[in-house]
């Protein structure tokens, strides 16, 4: 689907929410993404990202909430690539990436705070699919997200223009 948030905040102003994206930098060579909100809280530990990316996300964008960390990378080249294979339209991250010269190249949306060389993996259970809270709003799973260069909007809807 093409679209501008602009446009879809000028169409739907009453059934969006706007992410103070301030902060946020677009490292994938997707800068156009949107889909189905799946959600990962973790805290400097990228396990449980690679396991939910090895799922199939058809019509999905992987929020995932770091807690803002900039000591750890929580995606990097081989997820980016692993979240293509399973047809993820996305990935926003409350924290860091690596990687970013090769993620820029790659057919998948990556927004993040910034980039940090080392990535750590723990074996601590971080919950999924549960409302996260940054950049000024709730992400709800199942609910919808949309970005681009002008920024990030979700919807209870679905919206097309």
């Amino acid at each position: 689907m093409e679209y501008k948030t602009t446009d879809l905040c000028d169409a739907f102003c009453d059934d969006v929410t706007i992410a103070d994206s301030h902060g946020f930098k677009d490292y994938g060579g997707r800068k156009t993404f949107s889909g189905k909100i799946h959600t990962h809280q973790c805290y400097e530990d990228h396990a449980g990202v690679e396991k939910i990316l090895e799922t199939d996300g058809t019509g999905k964008v992987l929020i995932v909430d770091g807690g803002a960390s900039l000591r750890c990378a929580l995606t990097g080249d081989r997820l980016a690539g692993i979240g293509i294979k399973n047809n993820w339209s996305g990935i926003i991250i409350n924290g860091c990436i690596r990687d970013s010269a090769t993620i820029v190249g790659l057919n998948i949306g990556v927004k993040a705070l910034n980039t940090y060389p080392i990535s750590k993996v723990t074996t601590t259970q971080w919950p999924e699919n549960i409302d996260v809270e940054f950049a000024g709003i709730t992400f709800t799973p199942g609910h919808f997200v949309y970005c681009d260069e002008d920024g990030i909007i979700t919807s209870k809807n679905e919206l097309t223009l």
